[in-house]
C-alpha cells in the first residue's frame, strides 16, 4: 500500500528534523523544505498528500507559496504553521485557501489529529459526490476541476469549500451549529474559535452570492450556525 506523503516547509532546523522523526515514525512518507522557493520545487516534484507550511521561511513567505500551489491545485490539504497570537496570518492564510492552521508551540496529539483529520476527509467524498455538479439559482460548479461560474463569473474553489457547500446543500433548510459543520467537514471536533469555519464560510459567500454582506445561499443563523436555502431569503 503506497504511503500517504507529507510534505514539512519549516526553516526552524529542531522542529523540522523533530516533525520529521514523528511523522516517519507514524509510518508517513516525508519531503521537507527550509526556504519557500524550495518548498515550490519540492511540491512539484514530489506530490504530496498533505503539506504543513509555516508561514515564515526564506525567499518566498508561507502566504506565497500557498497563494502559487493554490493557483494549480484545489485540493491538496495545505495546514499552516503559526506563531501564537498571529491572529492577522491566520485570517490571510484561509483567505489564499489554506484548510487550516496550527499554533505553535503545538501538542504532538492534536497535530497528528489535525493530519489524520485532513487525509481522512480528502479521500471520504463518495465518488457520485465527486463527480456530481452543484448547481443552484445562476451558480454552476464542477467538482472535477474546482471551478465555478456565477453568472459571467468564474471562479475557482478549494476541496474544503466544496466539501462545506455540498454539507449545506445535502441539510438544505435545517440550521447546522459551527461544530458540527467543522467535525462533518474537517473531521475533528475543534475546541475554541470557530474562525477557521466562518473564514471559509466568508471566502464561499464572495463567489456565490449576489452580495456577500446580504447572503442569500448561506445565511447565518445567529449564535447557532448557518442555514443553505437555494430559494430567495435574508441572512
Amino acid at each position: 500500500m503506497k504511503k500517504e506523503k507529507i510534505q514539512i516547509v519549516e526553516d526552524d532546523p529542531s522542529i523540522l528534523t523533530g516533525l520529521e522523526d514523528l511523522l516517519s515514525g507514524e509510518g508517513y512518507a516525508v519531503c521537507t523544505a527550509t526556504d519557500g522557493s524550495e518548498a515550490l520545487r519540492v511540491y512539484e516534484r514530489e506530490k504530496p498528500t498533505l503539506i504543513l507550511l509555516d508561514i515564515m521561511i526564506p525567499e518566498k513567505s508561507g502566504f506565497d507559496v500557498c497563494r502559487e500551489i493554490r493557483k494549480k491545485d484545489a485540493r491538496t490539504p495545505i495546514l499552516m504553521l503559526t506563531a501564537k497570537g498571529q491572529e492577522v496570518d491566520k485570517v490571510v492564510g484561509l483567505k489564499l485557501g489554506a484548510d487550516d492552521y496550527i499554533v505553535k508551540p503545538f501538542g504532538i496529539n492534536e497535530l497528528l489529529a489535525r493530519i489524520r483529520a485532513h487525509l481522512r476527509r480528502s479521500c471520504a467524498v463518495p465518488p457520485e459526490k465527486k463527480v456530481t455538479p452543484i448547481v443552484f439559482a445562476d451558480v454552476q460548479i464542477d467538482p472535477l476541476s474546482y471551478r465555478g461560474r456565477k453568472g459571467e463569473k468564474a471562479f475557482s474553489v478549494t476541496a474544503r469549500e466544496l466539501a462545506l457547500l455540498r454539507f449545506l446543500i445535502d441539510h438544505e433548510g435545517d440550521v447546522v451549529e459551527r461544530f458540527t459543520l467543522l467535525e462533518a467537514v474537517w473531521g475533528i471536533r475543534y475546541e475554541g474559535t470557530t474562525r477557521t469555519l466562518d473564514q471559509h464560510i466568508a471566502k464561499l459567500r464572495r463567489k456565490i452570492e449576489d452580495d456577500p454582506s446580504k447572503p442569500r445561499f448561506i445565511q447565518t443563523v445567529y449564535s447557532l450556525g448557518y442555514r443553505f436555502h437555494s430559494g430567495s431569503g435574508s441572512g
